[in-house]
């Protein structure tokens, strides 16, 4: 039996941009398109009708826009629809965005400006790509996981040797020296996420936390204003320059690369640079946990938490050689379990937890 196809809903109030997103979805042979909405009143009937695994959700509609729908759709029984929500590429959405994000939303896109049909649905493949990806491993609908070959806890879990990352705890970590400073990376799911960590942090936090989240430009600042609404600690886009201080939350801006680097007079701080991406994400939790290691050599605690894909290894492994200890988020909490498994996987994890601890730990390991 070949695997079961992503249902999902378009929802827009524009004609064009319904066409457009159907068109971009129509390229994904895992897609199957089964309605469109032209608002979120008539959304939430069809949701409850379809019942599909993702919706694409525009902000702005009349009868209900995307953060009413939302929040209706959280109180339907037996729905587990994901949705992405299409924003404007203006600050604005981006706070709107981020409003969504909390409230549960799966992820985003961003609507292309200009430029013509065609180009137009490239780009937004392009963001479509990763997000289906990452929806298929959350799903279990993978080809993989849906053909004869073995999942991959089935193949770890039966290799002599071989961490299995769906049951792997660690144990707790035991720093024998406080750290100087949290390097911290983390991607799909963020934004919700860091509401139940960074607003949890102890007001007596010495130590800087460095975040690298993967999102565009203007998204960042969007979330650490929001996320600086909600905490007792300064949260901030980094700024090339700046010294880093403690207590003291810097979010890496999107679009930029972000590192630290310490001075001849002994200070840290932090420099935006315009280098390529790695892992295919700018910012990349890797080139921030490299430089970390210059800055503070062993004196820090890495954390990896909820996100598709790889970035962060090649740079925990870079953390371990220095004894750096790390902190993983668990499986069970992580809205998709990449990350944080490949980090598993690579051996450099000494300690999982929930997402509902991760603060917690945070402030016992830095001593609060």
């Amino acid at each position: 039996m070949g695997q079961r196809k992503l249902k999902v809903l378009i929802v827009d109030d524009t004609v064009l941009y319904r066409k457009i997103i159907k068109d971009t979805l129509a390229a994904f042979e895992q897609v199957d398109v089964v309605g469109t909405a032209s608002n979120g009143k008539i959304a939430l009937s069809q949701i409850q009708a379809l019942k599909p695994d993702l919706i694409t959700l525009d902000q702005e509609m009349p009868e209900l826009d995307g953060i009413q729908t939302l929040r209706m759709m959280k109180a339907f029984d037996g729905v587990q629809t994901c949705a992405v929500m299409v924003s404007a590429h203006t600050t604005k959405d981006a706070a709107v965005t981020m409003q969504a994000l909390e409230l549960g939303a799966f992820d985003f896109i961003t609507k292309p400006s200009g430029g013509s049909m065609r180009e137009n649905v490239e780009i937004l493949k392009n963001q479509f790509r990763p997000i289906l990806d990452a929806l298929q491993v959350r799903r279990h609908v993978a080809p993989v996981a849906r053909s004869g070959n073995a999942t991959l806890s089935a193949v770890t879990s039966k290799q002599p040797g071989v961490v299995d990352p769906d049951t792997f705890t660690g144990q707790p970590i035991q720093a024998m020296r406080k750290p100087e400073a949290v390097v911290l990376g983390i991607s799909t799911g963020g934004p919700k996420s860091l509401t139940e960590v960074i607003p949890k942090l102890s007001s007596k936090l010495r130590q800087p936390i460095l975040i690298v989240q993967h999102m565009p430009a203007l998204f960042t600042k969007a979330l650490a204003t929001s996320l600086n609404e909600k905490s007792v600690l300064t949260v901030k886009e980094a700024e090339d320059g700046e010294v880093v201080r403690g207590g003291h939350v810097y979010i890496a801006p999107g679009g930029k690369q972000m590192k630290v680097a310490r001075n001849l007079a002994g200070v840290v701080h932090v420099k935006i640079t315009d280098d390529p991406p790695e892992n295919f994400c700018k910012p990349a939790a890797d080139y921030l946990f490299r430089s970390a290691v210059g800055a503070y050599g062993s004196r820090l605690l890495a954390v990896i938490m909820t996100g598709m894909g790889r970035d962060g290894v090649a740079g925990l492994r870079e953390l371990k050689k220095h004894n750096v200890p790390v902190l993983a988020q668990d499986k069970k909490t992580s809205v998709v379990f990449g990350m944080p498994m490949e980090a598993i996987k690579a051996g450099v994890v000494d300690q999982v937890a929930p997402l509902q601890d991760i603060a917690t730990e945070i402030n016992r390991i830095c001593g609060c």
